[in-house]
Order: structure tokens, then C-alpha cells, then sequence
């Protein structure tokens, strides 16, 4: 949770934040700022439950908990500083784009790589230019400042998608499309928000399209480098404490990005695929691993949300609600529906996915962070595009947001609720042993309920050596018969661990007679199922 130093004005007793010239930071005032800071976080924890109830996304509740706490609310929080916003902003920015691609699944991005591309590159394009227009023609803004308007709104948020859909299962080709869209397209946006809010004339459009093109071809071809090398490191290094291995996996991610945008690459998308790589490989202790990532992108987006809050001043806000109803409209009527159109006709989408995505570009983190650029940029019009551009996220995730899961009924676009659930695998590198420990968790719905030890067929020098059930465990027989909740302890070594893993993802998914009727050992366990729809 990012706190500032903080000073007291003797004159009128208002808290000020961030300002130059503030006191320096006391042992008292840290005390200070520990405690508010901590109980912020424990009502941003609360609120979670609040928001998952409402079907809203969490940011709204963060955004106003900032608000509260500034100037005008009842924290009474004077807080303008734009660039200390933005760098934090783009700190977190890095984490939650860490955090994501750690939880992407590849077998699931991978058959809508194309589509989510498209949406990112071309779709984006469509969507600035119409939003563009929007704004400059309706609302009589400038050319520059209606395209940075339409470039600051123009990039979705997956996490904001995913906290109203949760409750209903996509199919996996339309949620992998959300997934790699929200991934990739956080970077070709920031580099035109930033190209538009330099100073001087702006680039013309063929350099700029060269720019983004070098930028993204440099980030992706580090962040793929960065995870392989994260990846192999941690699978033949043996760590000394299972902690370690969040830490580390955060820190090539973190380092992915640093190296791709000092190397004039976009960081963004080098940090994104650095992490997709990682959460792909099999890594030791990975449910440790996913939970350390998920408690991190949490606070990030605390931090950043609240921050953002408190950069708001509500009561300036009075002429810029109209332009943002108008903006908004153009927006998620015309711009992303016709984006989605032009951006996947070539891939014969059917039309009712097409419409949800068309309904689930929801805006969040990064339209509001990036509307922070043209501000430190000292743009005309700066604070005018933030007011519009932070009202435009409030109120069309208002209405957005709790209609998805209707419309995800209504189009009957619900996943099938009988597919087998994937196991949970934790392995743990025996160094000295030249050997893994690999701990498996049965869940409700795996097909590895019912299956006979000696039925599992695991490669020679691989063996389930003991099982854990209703808090006792036991060695099992070759004819012991699992169960749903049991978890085994599989000892394998190292010439066999990755087909030991395969073999067990396959039963869970295929039963005892996978590799016989279509399951194949490789794992995947999801193709025949995918193949009949």
C-alpha cells in the first residue's frame, strides 16, 4: 500500500501529501502512516466480499475508498501529484501484468493467440479512431486531445472482466481471447499515449506504427528470453526454502520488464510474456508460487486504486460528466463493437461471442493510470482528460459490469459444467536425491476418483508412496482405490518426472482408460472435449 510523506498545515490543519518541501518522514509519522495504511487495506479486503456479491469489479470499491479519504471526503487528503501517481501506477502496473500471466493458461491462450492479437493491434486502431472522432466532433475537443482520449480508453482490463464472470465458465476459446487481448494490448497503447503526449508535433503515422512495431518486437523477444531462462534456472536449481521461489519467479518478471524498456522495448508485454512462460513451465512449489502472485497483484491494486482516488477532486468534475456520458457511448456502442468486427472477421468468430466481447471491454487500472501522462506531460487540457476519462471508467463499469453475467446467460455462452476439473500439482526438487516429491490433489469433479493405484500406469521410476485421506494417510496397495479429496505423495525421478505429471493429468481428465479412448498422456486432457463443440 504506497503512502507518502506526509505534513500538517499549522494554518488550516489539512493533511497534505506528496508535496515538495514536506517534512522529512519521523518515526512517529511512519507510525502514522503503518496504521492507515493497514486499516485501508483490511476495508479493501472487506470490500472484496462486498463486490463479489454485487457482481461489480473490486476497483470501484478501491477507487472510492480513495475518494473518501481526499479532499472531498471525509479524509480531507489533499494529494496532486501526478507523476508520483504515475510512477506508482506503473509499478503496480508491472505486478498486476505479472500476476496475470502467471494464471494464464497457454493450452487455453493458445488457440485464440491470433484472435487476441488482432484485437490488440488492429482492433485497438479502430478504436482509437472512432473514439477520436467521437470526441472531437461531438465534444469539441482538439484533435490531440481527443486522440489521446480515444488511445487512454482503448485498452481493456481482464481482471475487471473476470471478477463479474467468474461465477459463469466461458468457454475456453472465447476466455483465453479476453486473457492475451487484456495482455497484449496494455503496451501498444502506452507507447501511442505517450508518443501523442510528448512534447512538439506529433510523429507521423508511418514512424509511429514503426515505433510501436520495434517496441513490441524488442519487449516480446526479452520477455520470452527472460522466462525461458527464469524457468530453466528454477527446475535445475534447487532452492534451499520453498519461499524463495515466489520471490525469485516476481523477480525475473519484474527484472523482464526493467531489461525490455531500458533496452527502448515496451516492458509491458516483456513482462507479461516472461510471466506466461514462467506459469507455464512446471516450476517447484507453483501453488506457492500463484498464491504469493495473487497476494502481491492485491495490494497493487489497492495501492494504485486508492491512489488514483485521492488524485480525484470530485467537485471539479461538474462539466466533464456530460462529455464523458457522450465519450463513453461512442465508446462501447460504436468503437469496441466495430473493432471487434474489423478486428476478427478473418477468423469467423461466431456473431454471439462476438457480441460479448464486444460487451466485455471493460476499462480499469490502465485507461486511468495512463490518463496520468498527458498531466505530468503538462498537456492543455491534461486535467480535463483525466476527469473525463476517470468518470467514463466509473460509470460505464457501472453499467457493464452487472449486466455481463446476463448476457453471457442470454447468449448461452455459459462452459459446460461436466468437464473433468485438472489436478493440483505441487513438485518439490529432492536435490541431493536426484528426484521430485510430487504432491497431488484430487479435486470433486477429476476422473481420477475411482481409479486403482496399479491403474494409474506411471513410468517406470515413478510411485505413489503415500496417500493422505480424511486426515490420516496411509501407504497404499497396488489395488488401493483413490478417491476425490485424497492427496497422493509421488516420488519420481528426474529422467521421468514431466511424463509422471502428464500421465496423472491425463487420468485426472481421461480416467483409468486414458491413452486408449483419445486422452493421450500429453496432459492436455481437454482436446476431445473441445474438438465436438
Amino acid at each position: 500500500m504506497p503512502c507518502s510523506v506526509r505534513e500538517t498545515s499549522e494554518s488550516t490543519g489539512t493533511a497534505l501529501i506528496g508535496e515538495k518541501g514536506a517534512a522529512p518522514l519521523t518515526v512517529h509519522d511512519l507510525n502514522q502512516l503503518l496504521l492507515v495504511c493497514s486499516l485501508v487495506l483490511l476495508i479493501a479486503v472487506a470490500a472484496v466480499r462486498i463486490s463479489s456479491r454485487s457482481g461489480l469489479p473490486s476497483l470501484l470499491v478501491y477507487l472510492g475508498i480513495g475518494v473518501a479519504m481526499g479532499q472531498d471526503g471525509i479524509g480531507d487528503i489533499h494529494f496532486n501529484n501526478a507523476e508520483l501517481t504515475q510512477v506508482i501506477g506503473y509499478a503496480a502496473l508491472v505486478v498486476i501484468l505479472a500476476e496475470g500471466g502467471l494464471g494464464t493458461k497457454w493450452k487455453e491462450v493458445k488457440p485464440a493467440l491470433s484472435a487476441a492479437a488482432s484485437l490488440a493491434l488492429v482492433g485497438v486502431a479502430v478504436s482509437v479512431g472512432v473514439t477520436a472522432a467521437g470526441a472531437h466532433y461531438l465534444i469539441g475537443l482538439e484533435w490531440r486531445q481527443a486522440l489521446i482520449i480515444g488511445a487512454v480508453v482503448s485498452s481493456t482490463d481482464a481482471a475487471a472482466v473476470f471478477s463479474v464472470l467468474r461465477r459463469i465458465p466461458l468457454p475456453a476459446r472465447l476466455m483465453g481471447t479476453l486473457e492475451a487481448e487484456s495482455g497484449f494490448n496494455d503496451a501498444p497503447v502506452v507507447i501511442l499515449v505517450v508518443a501523442l503526449s510528448a512534447s512538439g508535433p506529433v510523429e507521423h503515422w508511418y514512424v509511429l506504427i514503426g515505433v510501436i512495431a520495434l517496441e513490441l518486437a524488442i519487449g516480446a523477444a526479452i520477455g520470452l528470453a527472460s522466462g525461458w531462462l527464469g524457468a530453466y534456472g528454477l527446475r535445475h536449481v534447487a532452492l534451499p526454502a520453498s519461499g524463495l521461489y515466489p520471490i525469485a519467479v516476481m523477480a525475473i518478471a519484474v527484472t523482464a520488464y526493467a531489461a525490455g524498456a531500458l533496452a527502448h522495448g515496451s516492458g509491458f508485454l516483456a513482462v507479461y510474456l516472461a510471466s506466461v512462460v514462467l506459469g507455464n513451465s512446471k516450476l517447484p512449489h507453483w501453488p506457492a508460487t500463484r498464491g504469493f502472485a495473487e497476494g502481491v497483484g492485491w495490494i497493487a491494486q489497492i495501492g494504485m486504486f486508492v491512489l488514483l482516488g485521492l488524485l480525484v477532486t470530485p467537485h471539479e468534475m461538474g462539466d466533464d460528466i456530460w462529455p464523458a456520458l457522450v465519450i463513453g457511448l461512442v465508446l462501447t456502442m460504436v468503437a469496441r463493437p466495430l473493432s471487434v468486427v474489423v478486428a476478427l472477421t478473418p477468423f469467423r468468430i461466431p456473431w454471439r461471442e462476438q457480441t460479448l466481447l464486444s460487451w466485455a471491454g471493460l476499462r480499469g487500472a490502465v485507461p486511468i493510470i495512463l490518463a496520468t501522462i498527458p498531466m505530468v506531460s503538462e498537456i492543455e487540457g491534461s486535467r480535463r482528460i483525466f476527469n473525463i476519462v476517470f468518470v467514463l471508467v466509473v460509470v460505464y463499469t457501472l453499467v457493464q459490469g452487472p449486466t455481463l453475467p446476463w448476457l453471457a446467460r442470454t447468449l448461452r455462452l455459459g462452459g459446460a459444467g461436466d468437464e473433468a476439473a485438472d489436478l493440483g500439482i505441487e513438485s518439490a526438487p529432492l536435490e541431493r536425491l536426484r528426484g521430485h516429491l510430487l504432491s497431488v490433489a484430487i479435486p470433486e469433479k477429476s476422473r481420477m476418483h475411482g481409479v486403482e493405484v496399479n491403474e494409474l500406469r506411471l513410468p517406470a521410476g515413478a510411485a505413489v508412496t503415500l496417500v493422505v485421506r480424511d486426515g490420516k494417510s496411509f501407504v497404499p496397495l497396488p489395488t488401493t482405490v483413490l478417491r476425490r479429496g485424497d492427496e497422493l505423495l509421488v516420488v519420481a525421478t528426474d529422467p521421468v518426472r514431466d511424463s509422471a505429471e502428464r500421465r496423472l493429468r491425463a487420468v485426472g481428465q481421461g480416467g483409468k482408460l486414458a491413452g486408449w479412448l483419445g486422452a493421450g498422456n500429453n496432459g492436455n486432457g481437454r482436446g476431445h472435449q473441445r474438438g465436438g463443440r
